[in-house]
């Protein structure tokens, strides 16, 4: 691959303080074309008006990976309009071989040869991606086996060996770091989705769009097999009418009607959230549902949780907000959650909690794949090439 141009910034990579790796399968261009596919969907950012009146609902997608099937999964992933499951495992497993594969194994590893390798989690956690990394071996090579004493979800100690994978040592291990890499970013959302989401009951926790660019559906899995649910998947499924739309509507009002008039001309059902930060913004939205018919579900209170210089949180500004809708409409807290403070937050009666934390600044849980040297070389003699 050569520098390219961002063509549609005209930004020159000759004009860039630093400039970007080269790769000979995609560029960065292709990489920020698939980010903005996976946040708007196959409508864009509802431009496109539709000729039938639709529903808008997440499902769960269909794996195309024939060695699996999604019904046999212990936690199904969401699903996109626009990608799948196996276009994300497509892109990591080029990204990482590129056009000439794996050149150290090539050289090392006799074609022929097959190994053992048993998964290590070498810390505490929620394990996650057991059925990512499975498709990751299939597609690598259908043959390789792969077994599990252990499914998504599940805790798992320090040292324990939770699964294995067999068969050739070359595909083991192109597909190791890969699958590796899906597989601790995943648990490591899990293992922090586990703990809040214990923490916040009986609120619902939520993760955000803050999400590793072409990694949502991964991100979002592993906060549903964490015991969280899915806030909405990109700019199409759900209408969330934040500050910046409200400033250029003109106010909380004139966002919300506009809304109301964007659906109803273009035969939309989906759900709606504005995001309040007052006591008086809530107070206005209150009142003007209650006069207007509206396509309104859920309004978010954003902020209403206030740090206190002893590192507590004052909670009473979200708790009031709450008891004024009185369940008329859904309701989220956003803001100021850590896994010290949702536990307050849950005792508000909001009823959910969202979380950038889950899935933008997350640690990995440590997990490993250890070959079995002694079968390995067994293999090897067997075939004269160790």
């Amino acid at each position: 691959m050569s520098a390219s141009l961002v063509r549609t910034l005209g930004i020159s990579t000759d004009s860039m303080a630093i400039k970007p790796p080269l790769h000979r399968n995609y560029d960065t261009k292709s990489f920020i074309k698939l980010a903005f596919a996976i946040d708007s969907g196959n409508q864009g950012n509802h431009r496109k008006a539709p000729t039938n009146r639709r529903i808008v609902r997440m499902s769960a997608s269909v794996t195309r990976n024939p060695e699996i099937s999604i019904n046999s999964m212990a936690i199904k992933p969401p699903s996109h309009p626009t990608y799948d499951m196996k276009g994300v495992i497509k892109l990591a497993l080029a990204e990482d071989s590129g056009d000439r594969g794996d050149v150290t194994c090539m050289a090392t590893i006799p074609s022929e040869m097959e190994v053992e390798a048993h998964f290590l989690a070498k810390e505490d956690g929620i394990i996650a991606g057991i059925a990512l990394a499975e498709m990751v071996f299939h597609e690598v090579d259908p043959s390789l086996k792969v077994e599990w004493s252990r499914k998504d979800g599940d805790y798992v100690h320090k040292g324990l060996q939770f699964g294995k994978v067999s068969g050739r040592a070359h595909n083991v291990v192109v597909a190791e770091r890969v699958a590796l890499n899906f597989m601790q970013r995943m648990s490591g959302i899990a293992t922090l989705t586990k703990a809040m989401a214990d923490a916040a009951y009986p609120s619902c926790i939520l993760e955000t769009r803050k999400t590793a660019p072409g990694l949502r559906l991964v991100d979002k899995w592993a906060v549903m097999i964490g015991g969280g649910r899915n806030h909405r998947m990109g700019l199409f499924d759900m209408v969330m009418i934040k500050d910046n739309h409200i400033s250029i509507a003109g106010g909380i009002i004139n966002a919300i009607r506009a809304v109301d008039q964007y659906l109803e001309q273009n035969n939309l059902q989906m759900e709606v959230e504005v995001e309040t930060r007052t006591l008086e913004e809530v107070k206005e939205v209150l009142s003007y549902t209650s006069l207007m018919k509206s396509s309104l579900t859920r309004i978010m209170l954003d902020n209403m949780v206030v740090p206190l210089p002893n590192g507590d949180v004052d909670v009473s500004m979200l708790k009031e907000a709450v008891e004024l809708i009185n369940g008329r409409f859904e309701t989220e807290a956003s803001g100021n959650v850590t896994l010290e403070t949702v536990h307050n937050i849950g005792q508000t009666g909001v009823t959910y909690i969202s979380s950038g934390a889950l899935t933008h600044s997350v640690k990995a849980l440590d997990i490993s794949l250890k070959i079995d040297t002694e079968l390995a070389l067994e293999v090897g003699r067997r075939t004269k090439r160790a």
